[in-house]
């Protein structure tokens, strides 16, 4: 397709974007492939960015940003670029705004510096800038910019090629951002392992299967005197601080976090091989969690943490219009009962005998116990406590 008064034909790229760009398999790979199909048209393009709000916890937006010769390079915003100079001179959080285009004819004399952007471009040798809004179906402005070093700047003809190509663009742009927002609200609140099931199709109540793993349960002490002598806004804090202690461990060894129940956590290292291994990597994430914590507000908080052994049922269970994804079985209310006994025996961690028997560490026996719920008595050892501590 040959574009009005223009002699550039684009109708291969435009088909390209309608049919779903299926020859790119990432958003990076779409930017790329576009610009290298516009650039082989004819269009005199020197630099592409894409701009993508985000629906995530910690970051803002996405830019992916393509130079000829170069891999498109992806940035992450976080939501405290927010108050930087940077974001507040910046172009882009205009047109996200406003929904209207801004172009720079950069050679000009009267050229504004009215965005931080300005002097960048113009200094690498830049004629001409123009940003375009991505709309998405929802309302939202999204952008894309447009840098070109020819002399002269866009013609009226290149304009009219980049905004044939921007309706399409922005569909092929909306879907990935779906596709990632689904994956980071399911990461934000359930866990990647479990929201990959989950986007997998795992999503019938009674969906789930046995599994055998290593069992995390770690509960705040004191949370009850804090919480009835602080102010809410105060609790919350010291509870974000708290998990931002232990989570990142957790994470960091393989765990997932299944719930966070008030002031307590249960986790899952799921075992898919050695079971040692697993096991010892779920009791550094405990020390080192119990590390960090230590560190935080002088080591005013403190906190109680099981580790067990066992097989447990995951998968779903609820209603049957509200799921939890979650995992259940006696090896999971055996760590929750053991758990207590960090505080009776003043001891940071307890171990039942299966992940005792597991574990690489030296663990020591701390005694038999009777445990709500459990018949008989209940062997709970803990990690061998080091010499000068």
């Amino acid at each position: 397709m040959t574009l009005p008064n223009s002699s550039l034909d684009l109708g291969a790229t435009i088909t390209w974007l309608t049919e779903g760009a299926r020859s790119a398999s990432t958003p990076q790979d779409v930017v790329h492939q576009l610009c290298s199909q516009l650039t082989a048209a004819g269009l005199a393009i020197d630099r592409c960015a894409v701009f993508v709000s985000t629906l995530h916890p910690a970051i803002m937006a996405r830019r992916f940003l393509w130079n000829p010769g170069q891999d498109v390079q992806i940035n992450e915003a976080n939501y405290e670029l927010q108050e930087s100079d940077t974001f507040k001179t910046s172009s882009v959080p205009v047109v996200m705004r406003t929904g209207k285009a801004i172009r720079r004819h950069l050679a000009a004399e009267d050229c504004p510096d009215d965005y931080n952007i300005i002097d960048e471009l113009r200094a690498e040798g830049f004629t001409d800038y123009i940003i375009h809004p991505l709309d998405f179906l929802n309302g939202q402005h999204h952008a894309i910019s447009w840098a070109t070093k020819k002399a002269g700047g866009f013609s009226d003809e290149d304009i009219t090629a980049l905004l044939a190509v921007q309706a399409p663009l922005a569909r092929i742009a909306e879907i990935y951002a779906l596709r990632r927002t689904a994956g980071n609200l399911l990461d934000t609140y359930v866990g990647h392992r479990t929201g990959q099931r989950i986007l997998d199709g795992k999503i019938r109540r009674g969906d789930v299967e046995a599994i055998d793993a290593a069992i995390l349960v770690a509960d705040l002490r004191g949370f009850t005197t804090i919480s009835n002598s602080r102010p809410a806004t105060e609790v919350v804090g010291i509870l974000n601080a708290y998990y931002d202690c232990l989570v990142p461990a957790i994470e960091a060894h393989g765990g997932e976090i299944l719930k966070f129940m008030g002031d307590g956590l249960l986790a899952i290292f799921p075992i898919e091989e050695d079971q040692r291994i697993v096991c010892d990597a779920a009791l550094q994430a405990a020390e080192e969690g119990l590390q960090q914590l230590s560190q935080h507000a002088d080591g005013a908080y403190r906190c109680g943490m099981a580790l067990h052994l066992g097989a447990v049922l995951y998968g779903n269970i609820g209603s049957q219009s509200r799921l939890d994804f979650t995992a259940i079985g006696p090896a999971v209310n055996l760590t929750a009962r053991l758990e207590p006994l960090t505080r009776d025996l003043a001891r940071p961690i307890v171990t039942s005998a299966a992940f005792a028997d597991t574990c690489a560490a030296p663990i020591e026996k701390l005694g038999v116990f009777s445990l709500r719920g459990f018949d008989g008595h209940t062997e709970v050892f803990a990690p061998a406590e080091r010499s000068g501590t």
